[in-house]
């Protein structure tokens, strides 16, 4: 329950709650014209202060930004899991809430700001705080689409006018959406509130592949995406190059000295190459060296005696010893001629020996470098394989995501259909499990409508093809004040739920709006069972309204929240005008 409101602000006027039934009342000023209205003495600021303090956005356009009220505090004190906690926010730090009491059971706990002395918290932090001690909602801040807020369930128990909150029972602002309301009411009425949440992604689907049938059909991607068989075997073909690749990679050394050893293997080439070509001209040498061993022979010396003696002359020992002499001189030469040819033939023979040996020796070192050469690299040749691999990445998650599209083109709307009655029979099953609550709101409604009214108004739950809906009806419900009730009842029937399960903020708020176009019976029935209803759940039940319509059927005077409000410049809560 709220305990009190209070500011820094020495002109607010500062109010005290209690138990049960609280009637903030705004009057009329001594000597005010019928004419004169009790509208702008602050009731709705009331409202709008608690939204304040209990986390709402504080945006340019709100009260708390006036120049007139932005540098001052403004405070409530309230009951949390059944400690009194004490809360402070002001426009100008509209970030940061400071807070006070009994915290240490807080899974998120105030942190002091060292200049100030303050225990303080980030607004972000204090709503979902609220939501885990108020809603038993996970305190994680959770980038879920669609899942239930603290700030939505809230406003069902703090209803506003200026934001439409008092046109339909299941509404709690006119720019609430569908899914969310599916998602709030379910959350409080205790049903499975992912069947929703999970209906409004099946909707995001939907309407994603809406536009991809609108964009194909034009034209505009449908020869882009493709069709899902061509996609699928581009898909199966670069995700084996992918594979390969890592594999590489993955086995690849990188080599410090990966250069050094490139151009020792490019010396080795070239050196292997100029002794196989030394080999290949000594090996001709040696042929040629050979053949000319082979050839060698004295020329020819003619028996000069005999060939005298036919023709009749006689040579003197003289001549015939000095023929001797060239026959032996011949053979010299020849001898020595053979010895130089067989050194020449032994040299050739040991340079190619040498020659061999050395290249052998060269060609098992060039065969080590590229061995290692071929399982390692350099540190550019990884980081090029790193970057083809990076491509051939893109290209298989890009047809992938093609691919995905392609299916979702040509078999997405069977496949949502059938989602769709999944979604449907799960709900179904949801209602008929949780049957004990279902009863229990459906009666809830009609006991509290019943109070009011002779023939008791209904709440249906229907489980339809786009979710969860949540129907109200009282009679000659087409009245404004008619409709008003409405919410009233739905309200109280949300509140006897979260009651029933030990959840709630334990206090419904409705301001004066609430309560135009009934009659003074119907204003003071409501109050009756909103004062015996809010006594029997434990919970604390505060109403804004004009002095005139407080109905004189029932005894409002131990109920009435002092000090009123008035029409008067100073009358209001803030105790100023201003805007």
């Amino acid at each position: 329950m709220i305990h009190r409101t209070f500011s820094s602000l020495q002109s607010f006027k500062a109010m005290t709650f209690g138990r049960g039934l609280n009637i903030v009342v705004s009057d009329k000023s001594p000597g005010a014209s019928d004419r004169q209205t009790r509208n702008g003495a602050g009731k709705s600021s009331l409202v709008e202060l608690v939204h304040f303090l209990m986390g709402a956005t504080c945006d340019p356009d709100s009260i708390f930004r006036e120049d007139a009220l932005s540098e001052s505090t403004f405070g409530i004190e309230l009951d949390l899991k059944g400690s009194v906690v004490r809360v402070e926010r002001s426009g100008s730090e509209s970030s940061k809430v400071e807070s006070s009491g009994d915290t240490n059971d807080w899974p998120v706990q105030p942190k002091l700001e060292k200049k100030s002395g303050r225990m303080l918290l980030k607004n972000s932090d204090w709503k979902l705080l609220l939501g885990h001690l108020i809603f038993n909602l996970s305190v994680e801040a959770d980038e879920a689409k669609y899942r239930p807020s603290f700030r939505s369930l809230f406003s069902y128990f703090v209803r506003r006018a200026s934001n439409g909150g008092m046109l339909e029972p299941v509404q709690q602002s006119s720019k609430q959406q569908t899914w969310d309301q599916q998602v709030a009411v379910s959350y409080l009425v205790g049903f499975d509130w992912t069947i929703p949440q999970a209906w409004q992604q099946l909707r995001d689907r939907e309407d994603a592949l809406d536009t991809l049938r609108k964009g194909a059909s034009a034209g505009l991607f449908g020869e882009l995406i493709g069709k899902a068989a061509d996609l699928r075997t581009k898909l199966t073909l670069a995700e084996d190059r992918l594979k390969q690749k890592q594999i590489r990679i993955d086995s690849f050394r990188v080599l410090p000295d990966y250069h050094d050893l490139e151009r020792e293997a490019s010396t080795l080439t070239r050196q292997i190459n100029d002794l196989t070509n030394q080999n290949a001209l000594d090996r001709q040498l040696l042929s040629e060296l050979q053949t000319a061993i082979a050839s060698e022979a004295p020329p020819p010396i003619i028996d000069l005696d005999a060939l005298y003696r036919e023709v009749g002359v006689v040579l003197p020992d003289v001549a015939v010893r000095r023929f001797e002499d060239v026959r032996k001189f011949h053979e010299s030469v020849v001898s020595n001629r053979k010895t130089y040819l067989s050194q020449e033939i032994t040299e050739a023979e040991q340079r190619i020996t040498v020659n061999s040996r050395s290249q052998a020796e060269m060609v098992d070192r060039r065969a080590e470098i590229f061995n290692v050469l071929k399982t390692g690299g350099a540190l550019e040749q990884y980081t090029q394989l790193q970057g083809e691999l990076t491509k051939l990445r893109t290209e298989v998650e890009t047809l992938r995501q093609r691919l995905q599209t392609a299916e979702a083109l040509e078999t997405g709307h069977t496949e949502l259909k059938i989602e769709r009655a999944r979604l449907l029979t799960r709900l179904r099953q949801d209602h008929h499990e949780q049957e004990a609550l279902y009863k229990e709101a459906i009666l809830a409604y009609e006991n509290m409508s019943g109070s009011l009214y002779e023939k008791p108004g209904v709440l249906t739950i229907s489980q339809t093809e786009s979710g969860p809906k949540f129907n109200v009806t009282l009679e000659r419900e087409k009245s404004k004040g008619i409709n008003n009730m409405r919410i009233f009842c739905f309200d109280w029937m949300l509140a006897q739920l979260c009651a029933s399960r030990g959840m709630g903020p334990g206090f419904l708020v409705h301001d004066s709006h609430l309560f135009d176009g009934s009659d003074e019976r119907q204003v003071a029935k409501a109050l009756e069972i909103g004062a015996r209803t809010a006594e029997r759940i434990g919970w604390q039940y505060i109403v804004t309204m004009n002095s005139d319509v407080l109905p004189q059927s029932f005894s409002t005077g131990k109920h009435i929240v002092k000090p009123k409000l008035m029409d008067t410049e100073k009358g209001g809560v803030f105790g100023i005008r201003f805007g």
